[in-house]
């Protein structure tokens, strides 16, 4: 894509790293540290802390796993970072971001936003090098967006499917509970249930059960955790 914009002076740099595996989080201070030496990092290792962080420090750029706890001694959850990560996005819409994570599927969740989004956004696998994050996050420094690994599926998830997804997979909620919770009618919910397998591309097959199939799929492509 897009705009590009120069670099930040090395000397004035401010890199913002959030993950909770200190043993990671080591490894890509080391490497910034190698690329960036004169640069400032901070770093955040719950929600709780990068929020008050980001406000402070004013980074240039974020780097951030998906996979975090609200607070220390809670559990990492990959909501709770695909959560932050749209409140940092609509509060800092210009921040440059890099998303580092073994579940950057989850970020189909929220394509419209990273989308929309004025400053640079790229992806990293953690599996990938560190020359291959440290290249993005460069392009990232420089406006770009580098989003071809986040693979989409044909036609968009709209919000109210992930939703009926959440509510069926992640809390065992039966239609016409999801239908009251939701505040909708049983026949919306069916209709929901209808245009997701049609997305996911499942559909009816003999000895197969799909409520199984279709949560398989949606788990395999990062629609629910």
């Amino acid at each position: 894509m897009m705009i590009s914009q120069d670099l930040p002076k090395l000397e004035k740099l401010k890199l913002f790293v959030i993950d909770d595996h200190e043993l990671i989080l080591g490894g890509t201070i080391g490497a910034l540290r190698q690329k960036y030496p004169e640069a400032e990092i901070l770093t955040a290792q719950t929600i709780q802390n990068a929020l008050e962080q980001v406000a402070k420090f004013q980074p240039d750029l974020t780097i951030i796993d998906l996979s975090l706890p609200e607070a220390f001694g809670k559990i990492a959850k990959i909501e709770t970072g695909v959560k932050f990560l749209q409140k940092i996005m609509k509060h800092y819409p210009n921040l440059n971001l890099v998303v580092l994570s073994s579940y950057v599927r989850a970020l189909v969740r929220i394509k419209d936003k990273i989308d929309e989004h004025q400053g640079g956004f790229t992806v990293v696998d953690k599996g990938l090098s560190s020359q291959e994050m440290l290249n993005r996050v460069d392009w990232a420094l420089k406006g770009f967006t580098h989003t071809k690994d986040l693979k989409m599926l044909k036609g968009e998830i709209k919000p109210e499917w992930l939703e009926v997804l959440t509510l069926a997979f992640q809390e065992e909620l039966q239609d016409k509970a999801i239908a009251a919770r939701m505040q909708i009618s049983n026949r919306t919910v069916l209709h929901y249930w209808t245009k997701i397998r049609d997305v996911l591309g499942v559909y009816s097959e003999d000895g197969k059960n799909l409520r199984i199939q279709t949560e398989m799929r949606a788990r395999e492509q990062g629609f629910i955790d």
